[in-house]
């Protein structure tokens, strides 16, 4: 059987096996909106307005992809635990559960932006000068909607069955059709934010068409979709909801933190400083990329090995990563407050926006350089199935310390305050996780907390 490799395989060759070809398909995801902010910020004369415009619905793509992690990195961790537990038709019932939710999903979103879309715009930053920008690109964003939620979210069950390179196509199909369309639609057809938008969309479709086909007609595919898998179920929703709570709130505050943001960054700075905002945000999706996809990778080794009660291979598994994600995260992060102008000169040319992100960029990563730490630590509670921790975690960073210091700060030290507010919450956030992590883990590793899942 495919999966029995997640159990007996070498665990430094599964290890390259599962999360590199993850971690590339992270990276290649992520240029679906670092891809279209580049030729945005370059359209000659509106560049600046235009890329401030689209960063103005980054929270909105955000909180469409949380409900897609809602379902994928919440219910995939629980199909690998069990398949190693052996129940193979309950694993295959919580895949097609996961469709159902992903479905609705779809549907409400692309219902509720079209209908509030002007006020939201505004209210997440949107100036005059922007708005226009930001409705052209997320009208057209939208309709791709469920595109987007079955691509992403059903990606996770393929992953968890051990086929990451597969996932990792579905991926690079979408991300080389995106990076191909996007300079002929903006530039060839002279289309604009408007050629982006349905780059991104007819890209999105093609992964989408990938991902279902494998889980549907797909030989190998371990777990398929079937209709009678996907009749709601109280209790597997409920188990998916529980797990893929934490996953939801780590994207969907991300919209939350950028409202905030862009709100006091409009207060005491003005236009030119939220896009400095959107141009770091991009480059710190850029150091925590390869981080989640290598933890994404390693996820079902752990899910799966727990299933089936080999907490021996569990404990390596969680070293390695932890020991793999913090060193990355130091090099990484170093490299980029080293040198800010080249990663701003990626997005623009407007040397006063790349003079503001030189002064700033250092301030606002210090704290991603101890990050590593946090992001191995919490999707191990999350592969373990220990929403409650993960779920903490997650609030802790975002809602509980980096929206209110972004506001408390502002006040204080005006637009640098904003800044401020990243560096401080991920420095005490690892702490807590840290400790979290040495209290619990030992417990966790149990029959008994076996048994509870």
């Amino acid at each position: 059987m495919h999966e029995n490799k997640l159990a007996e395989k070498n665990l430094n060759s599964l290890m390259f096996e599962m999360a590199v070809p993850s971690i590339i398909a992270q990276i290649i995801n992520v240029l679906y909106n670092i891809v279209d902010r580049i030729y945005i910020g370059h359209i000659p004369g509106v560049g600046v307005d235009a890329l401030t415009g689209v960063g103005v619905t980054f929270p909105i793509v955000t909180l469409i992809s949380a409900f897609s992690a809602f379902v994928g990195t919440g219910g995939a961790p629980l199909s690998s635990i069990w398949l190693g537990k052996g129940e193979r038709k309950r694993a295959e019932k919580i895949l097609g559960n996961g469709v159902t939710l992903l479905l609705i999903f779809s549907v409400c979103l692309m219902a509720f932006f079209y209908i509030f879309e002007e006020p939201v715009l505004y209210l997440f930053g949107a100036s005059d000068a922007t708005y226009q920008y930001a409705s052209v690109y997320i009208r057209i964003y939208l309709v791709g909607t469920v595109f987007v939620e079955l691509a992403l979210g059903l990606n996770s069950y393929i992953i968890s069955q051990g086929f990451s390179g597969t996932a990792m196509l579905s991926v690079l199909i979408g991300a080389v059709t995106n990076i191909i369309l996007d300079p002929i639609l903006i530039y060839g057809f002279n289309m604009g934010v408007a050629g982006a938008g349905i780059a991104t969309v007819i890209s999105q479709a093609l992964s989408c068409i990938w991902v279902v086909t494998f889980l549907t007609v797909g030989k190998k595919a371990v777990l398929r979709i079937r209709l009678s898998s996907m009749k709601p179920d109280k209790e597997i929703i409920k188990s998916i909801c529980g797990l893929g709570i934490s996953p939801f709130v780590m994207r969907s505050t991300e919209s939350l933190i950028t409202v905030v943001m862009n709100h006091q960054l409009a207060v005491y700075g003005g236009d030119l400083y939220i896009g400095t905002l959107t141009i770091m945000q991009s480059v710190l999706q850029l150091v925590s990329t390869p981080l989640n996809g290598f933890t994404q990778g390693m996820q079902p080794i752990i899910s799966y090995n727990f299933g089936a009660g080999n907490f021996k291979r569990v404990k390596e598994c969680i070293k390695k990563m932890l020991v793999v994600t913090t060193v990355f995260s130091m090099i990484f992060v170093a490299a980029v407050m080293a040198f800010p102008g080249i990663f701003a000169g990626m997005f623009t040319v407007d040397t006063d926006t790349i003079q503001l992100v030189c002064r700033v960029m250092p301030v606002f990563m210090f704290g991603m350089l101890f990050f590593g730490i946090q992001m191995g630590i919490q999707p191990t509670f999350l592969a373990l199935g220990q929403a409650k921790l993960s779920l903490f975690i997650a609030m802790l960073r975002k809602v509980i310390l980096l929206v209110p210091l972004a506001i408390i700060l502002s006040k204080c030290f005006g637009a640098m305050g904003v800044y401020y507010a990243e560096p401080l919450s991920d420095l005490v956030s690892v702490t807590v996780a840290v400790i979290l992590f040495v209290c619990n883990i030992k417990k966790i590793l149990s029959r008994e907390a076996l048994e509870r899942i």
